[in-house]
Formats: C-alpha cells, sequence, structure tokens
C-alpha cells in the first residue's frame, strides 16, 4: 500500500508522529561514467573549478540535509550523521559515490541517502561539463536500511560485493 495518499487517493504527508524514535541509517550509492581522459583530470586536479571530488562530497552532504526542501512529501529531519564517500575508478572510467545517513527519529533517511548521491554526482557532472558533457549518471540505488518498524532492509551479497558493477 502507498502511503502517501489519503482514503481519497490526494497525496499527503504521512503522520509519523505515533511512532517510536528509533535509530535509523540509509546507504545508497551511484556512479558517474565519463571519458578516461577526464577522469585523469579529476585524479591530478586538472580542472578549473578546483577539486572535483571535495566540492562533491561537501554538496551530497549539503543535499541530504536540504531533503524535505526538494522531495515534497518528505519530512525535514535532524540528521545525527551523513557520510559522503567518492571514490575514482579507473577500471570503469567513472566516479562511484557512497552516502550513509543516519538519525534518531520517527521515519527513515532513505531518501536523504539517495539525495546526496545524486547531488554529488550531478556536481561532478556539473564541474567536468566544460570537458565532457557525455558523462552517464548511472545505478544510484539504496543498498541497505536499518530501523523503523519494517526492520532492516539489504541488497542481496551478490548485488553488492564489489560496490556498483
Amino acid at each position: 500500500m502507498l502511503t502517501h495518499f489519503n482514503a481519497a487517493g490526494e497525496a499527503h504527508m504521512v503522520d509519523v508522529g505515533d511512532k517510536p524514535a528509533t535509530r535509523r541509517v540509509a546507504v545508497a550509492e551511484g556512479l558517474i561514467r565519463m571519458d578516461p581522459k577526464t577522469l585523469a583530470l579529476i585524479e591530478q586536479g586538472g580542472l578549473r573549478k578546483g577539486d572535483v571530488l571535495g566540492i562533491a562530497r561537501i554538496a551530497g552532504i549539503m543535499a541530504a540535509k536540504r531533503t524535505a526542501d526538494l522531495v515534497p512529501l518528505c519530512h525535514p529531519l535532524a540528521l545525527s550523521r551523513v557520510e559522503v564517500a567518492l571514490e575514482p575508478r579507473a577500471a570503469e572510467s567513472a566516479v562511484y559515490c557512497r552516502a550513509t545517513v543516519e538519525t534518531r527519529g520517527q521515519t527513515g533517511v532513505e531518501m536523504e541517502a539517495l539525495c546526496a548521491v545524486q547531488i554529488g554526482l550531478l556536481t561532478v557532472y556539473d564541474m567536468c561539463k566544460a570537458v565532457d558533457r557525455g558523462m552517464t549518471i548511472t545505478t544510484v540505488r539504496l543498498i541497505e536500511k536499518t530501523g523503523g518498524q519494517s526492520g532492516p532492509w539489504s541488497r542481496t551479497p551478490e548485488e553488492t560485493q564489489a560496490g556498483l558493477p
């Protein structure tokens, strides 16, 4: 059952007021593929806009904190931790992004983790578009979540063994 609709089928914000506050963690990942020369420029610090991965990391953190401003029916949350890691992957000619978001509250942080990955990768695109407009953001997905009434969820070990394929 979709929880963001009332009995009349109208979109609404879910009432979480009676739910107990629990520790909630979500982890998401994604990838931006690019020309090998673009990846080399990122690794060498050769782009005019500056430290691509450092700025993308900060953008991802900021995005997690602002998710409720971007996704209409998300609850504003007090996040206790946001970690965004970006890793160049030469074999795939890509940058991999992984975000971990945590709170103690009445609703989960899946959207915040997904938003952090999306905006982190979009920032990589923005900073590199002058040299490579053909970059592709791909496979943004939730890896795992814990806490809440529905309990833990994670992808199978085969899906997460080494990050993205």
